[in-house]
């Protein structure tokens, strides 16, 4: 078992920074592959990135790929997604997920996942 709760959203310009933090308490944080995903409001959660226990891969969604680093401290059972060129299309809350995984794994799909936090909302305005 696993808690995830997530931090650093807010209202920002367009053009603008944020990073997300999600802070994990319970089992050994590296036994879990990390997931973000977003969700705007009347419309599907998508994903948005994913780290390896290890952090040794990554991957992100097309619409954020070279604006988007996913990254994961294991000593302080934390990962990270760091914003930047944020868009207006960027609005939504953004959740943070966890599942125990084997070594050099990802994973991009919602049912992948076994333990959410509740998110934070991210707006960018225009």
């Amino acid at each position: 078992q696993v808690q995830l709760v997530e931090s650093g959203g807010g209202l920002v310009q367009a053009g603008g920074s944020l990073r997300l933090s999600c802070a994990a308490s319970g089992r050994t944080f590296s036994s879990y592959a990390m997931g973000w995903f977003r969700q705007a409001s009347g419309k599907e959660r998508e994903f948005v990135a994913a780290i390896s226990r290890s952090g040794a891969l990554t991957r992100y969604a097309d619409p954020v790929k070279g604006r988007v680093t996913i990254s994961r401290d294991n000593a302080k059972s934390t990962v990270y997604l760091q914003m930047n060129s944020l868009k207006p299309e960027d609005t939504a809350v953004y959740y943070c997920a966890a599942r125990v995984s084997s070594l050099r794994n990802y994973y991009t799909g919602v049912n992948d996942y076994e333990y959410w936090g509740q998110g934070t909302q991210v707006t960018v305005s225009s």
